[in-house]
């Protein structure tokens, strides 16, 4: 059931992301284009989950799935470029830096998350939930969110003291959990509900998802997870397996998960797909 709701929400995010580009011309266009190409969808799943829920419409569901995914795909193309992570490949393809050149991709992810917040102004919803999303989009993308996780990780790298676990649960709330947590709590948001449940989900799931990767780093196939694996232990970078070791960081994934399905039990069984989502991103091999 939960993969092919994964499959079906891929497919028509992909659709409405493609409709939206197709009025962005020459190189630029084809750059935004392919930065948003392929892909998990795992944020504009839990936007639209969190939207059926919540009974929301799919127009507004729809535009807010395809913003995150915009937003997403403005991060990796700038966290991939020579002064940052300095990776090349991304989803098995070569990154946009790489296939056209630095200037590129900086301009197509400034053009991305431009979109992102053009797609959810628009949004047809009453003005105060509108602009609740926008606010929160800000902050999770912005300085109080994944802006900043990616300025304590860019630091971590050359400070002379590794970071501490708790130092590393902070940054990567920041750096990948803020995303998660808007998307989660989207639906909440635009039907003016209780964002409380999955806030909490999201948070589990977030530090979940990234215990995960850093497993991946260490365990992941290249062609499977479509990206460079083994950087972080090479660039002797803290990480939760570094910090806690291989096996206990697969248990606290597992703790963590627990946590984020206790989370939606409020909601019952209708959030079956939710609980299926957070186990998903432990057992997954990209």
């Amino acid at each position: 059931m939960f993969k092919t709701a994964l499959a079906g929400t891929a497919e028509t995010v992909t659709a409405h992301l493609e409709k939206v580009l197709s009025g962005y011309e020459g190189e630029l266009g084809a750059a935004m284009r392919y930065a948003c190409g392929g892909g998990k969808r795992l944020r504009a799943f839990l936007v639209l989950e969190s939207a059926r829920l919540h009974g929301v419409a799919e127009a507004p569901a729809l535009d807010a799935a395809a913003a995150i995914e915009a937003l997403h795909a403005y991060s990796l193309v700038h966290d991939d470029m020579p002064c940052m992570d300095d990776d090349d490949l991304r989803r098995g393809l070569p990154t946009v830096h790489v296939k056209w050149d630095e200037a590129m991709a900086v301009l197509t992810g400034d053009a991305l998350q431009s979109l992102a917040f053009e797609l959810v102004a628009g949004l047809d919803l009453p003005a105060e939930r509108r602009l609740a999303l926008v606010q929160g989009l800000a902050r999770a993308g912005g300085g109080q969110g994944m802006v900043l996780g990616q300025v304590q990780d860019i630091a971590a790298e050359s400070a002379s003291v590794p970071l501490t676990l708790d130092q590393i649960t902070r940054l990567q709330a920041l750096k990948t959990g803020a995303l998660f947590d808007w998307s989660a709590t989207a639906g909440a948001v635009m039907a003016g509900a209780d964002t409380a449940p999955l806030s909490t989900y999201a948070s589990a799931f977030g530090l979940a998802f990234q215990i995960a990767d850093d497993i991946l780093d260490v365990e992941g196939d290249e062609a499977a997870t479509g990206k460079r694996v083994g950087k972080d232990e090479a660039a002797g970078k803290a990480t939760f397996v570094s910090l806690m070791g291989l096996e206990p960081a697969r248990s606290e994934a597992g703790r963590l998960v627990s946590l984020a399905c206790d989370a939606l039990a409020p909601y019952g069984e209708a959030a079956e797909n939710l609980r299926q989502a957070a186990r998903f991103v432990i057992s997954r091999q990209s």
